[in-house]
């Protein structure tokens, strides 16, 4: 009995070992296939930025586009231009949102789409799952009703199981193939507005045109083609495109196996080139310890590096501010500038260089932003554009309070915990 009873509990044993020892070989696997080295960062080269560009975007997989105008919108006045474009749509609408609400915005852009449906224009929207949860099912329902193409990137189903968490934060709206919007916003009412209080959020978008709609036509066609498998060709969606201006462009969004994101390497990239000045401003600031160093190397050779970014009061996400601080001792201590705005959220993703490149797009800086997230980001040279982004900063800075070293070292010990406690989930946050 002796004899059988442990042969029997031997078993159940043997197979629990078993099925660990698949599972934990199954976890190796996936982690081989998702591992990738982070870059470097170091780069050795003295060559100044206006030469940089081919190096910058070959690097995060782009080519660099010439021809391009690029003209800057701010707050709500982005949406005003957008809409006022939308009318004019006359073969297709490519809209693509991470957020959308329900609210004054919400049937602005309703009613714009579902007219140019009706009245004959292909008008495809690609919206997140989650970031549009609150969007309303009347809203869906009017769209679908109309004759747009309503898409969500990953529904939480179980055939999305390893991809629930990777999101499309991406905003590009792409009308006739002619005509790009690239932005910070989204579909909620607190776009609207001038930033002028927490209600009002400051944000800064772009329209384009040139040849750069091409690619990034072929950005929204991405996530497109992933949740419907649906390709789209000809002149209404890919027309033969004239140069338009005279700003040289390139795009980073690909997310390569065994590659660091071309975002993440983008945005290190430029830390290491920068040669008098690199100015961010972005919402969620939490660069990992190598790019805190490549930031101290900058100051050392003479670059004025500063960061603009929200309080946490200010944040529309607190958590992701208290993770940011526990890493600011560390900046300041380096020499980096940072600048805390209590009035409104800094929603902008904005990078400036040496008063000559500049970078636009939908990228936080950390984690999610560049490991989980889909983004994109414009790179842009162009004096002019440098120089327009610098001025909104420097006008930003008047509600701003710098943050002294010596003042934030002896912050409160409930501060400091709270800090740390949330840095333990930035990369999820």
């Amino acid at each position: 009995m002796n004899a059988e009873a442990g042969l029997t509990a031997g078993v159940p044993l043997a197979v629990i070992v078993l099925l660990c020892a698949v599972i934990a070989l199954l976890l190796l696997v996936i982690w081989s296939i998702k591992r990738h080295r982070n870059p470097h960062l170091k780069i050795e080269s003295d060559a100044p930025m206006a030469e940089l560009v081919p190096t910058l975007s070959g690097l995060s997989l782009g080519t660099p586009i010439p021809g391009n105008a690029v003209e800057i919108f701010e707050n709500g006045a982005f949406f005003d231009a957008l809409l006022d474009d939308l009318v004019g749509a006359g073969q297709t609408i490519h809209f693509e949102a991470f957020l959308w609400k329900k609210g004054e915005l919400s049937d602005r852009v309703t009613d714009v789409l579902c007219e140019r449906a009706v009245a004959g224009v292909t008008v495809r929207v690609l919206v997140d799952a989650v970031g549009t949860k609150k969007m309303g099912a009347i809203t869906e329902q009017r769209l679908r009703n109309c004759g747009c193409k309503l898409v969500k990137f990953h529904p939480r189903r179980l055939r999305n199981i390893g991809v629930v968490n990777q999101r499309d934060h991406r905003k590009i709206v792409v009308i006739d193939g002619r005509t790009a919007y690239v932005s910070g916003h989204c579909v909620v009412d607190c776009w609207l507005g001038e930033g002028q209080d927490r209600d009002h959020w400051r944000d800064v978008g772009v329209r384009v045109r040139g040849p750069v709609v091409h690619a990034i036509q072929g950005v929204f066609s991405e996530n497109w083609v992933e949740e419907t498998g649906e390709l789209f060709a000809g002149a209404d969606v890919f027309p033969e495109l004239e140069p338009a201006g005279e700003v040289l462009m390139h795009v980073a969004h690909a997310k390569p196996e065994g590659s660091a994101p071309a975002v993440k390497i983008l945005h290190h990239a430029v830390i290491c080139c920068a040669r008098r000045r690199l100015w961010i401003q972005n919402p969620y600031f939490i660069p990992e310890p190598e790019a805190i160093d490549a930031y101290g190397k900058a100051v050392e050779r003479g670059v004025d590096v500063r960061v603009m970014v929200p309080t946490a009061e200010a944040s529309d996400m607190p958590m992701v501010q208290h993770a940011a601080h526990r890493n600011f001792e560390k900046l300041l201590a380096v020499g980096v500038r940072i600048f805390e705005n209590p009035k409104t959220l800094i929603h902008q993703k904005v990078m400036t260089v040496d008063g000559v490149w500049c970078a636009i797009g939908s990228t936080n800086f950390d984690d999610r932003g560049f490991e989980i997230n889909d983004e994109i980001t414009l790179g842009m040279l162009d004096r002019g554009l440098a120089r327009e982004l610098e001025l909104i900063f420097e006008r930003d800075l008047e509600d701003c309070t710098e943050l002294r070293l010596e003042a934030w070292s002896n912050r409160s010990a409930f501060h400091k915990l709270k800090d740390h406690f949330f840095y333990l989930f930035n990369e999820q946050l």
